[in-house]
């Protein structure tokens, strides 16, 4: 029997979303399949590459997608991640339990590298503890 999924969507596909997959893998994995794509697929970021492996979580290898509507179709969960995504994103079915969770995007953040790195450090641990308690039964909205 196959597991429910849980789909967390972004614009681009390339650092919220990515990051919520590589914590979905980790923390709920044993219950859920975790996919993750975007509105768009921009790339992978190499800074939510490296803001992850400071967590001990590998998501080089996951690639930036766009929207799967058979995909979205036969989740159990959708989680968007921005405004766009939750504006943007195909009407699901009845079935489908939409959440959103606002997170500020990383990738705009304007700065020294020190102040880059604090954003997606800051943004990167708001997702992990968004995705443990969602695998703890907390699953409403932010």
């Amino acid at each position: 029997m196959s597991k429910p999924i849980v789909y967390f969507l972004c614009t681009g596909n390339s650092c919220r979303s990515q990051m919520a997959e590589g914590f979905g893998r980790k923390y709920l994995g044993d219950k859920y399949e975790v996919h993750s794509a975007g509105t768009e697929a921009h790339g992978l970021n190499p800074k939510a590459v490296s803001i992850m492996q400071e967590s001990a979580i590998d998501i080089s290898r996951q690639r930036s997608n766009t929207i799967d509507k058979a995909l979205l179709d036969s989740s159990a969960f959708v989680i968007t991640l921005c405004g766009d995504a939750n504006d943007n994103c195909p009407v699901t079915p009845p079935h489908v339990t939409r959440l959103h969770w606002e997170f500020e995007d990383p990738a705009r953040t304007a700065g020294t590298e020190a102040e880059v790195h604090a954003v997606f450090e800051k943004v990167r641990d708001a997702i992990e503890e968004r995705v443990i308690k969602f695998g703890n039964g907390e699953i409403q909205e932010t």
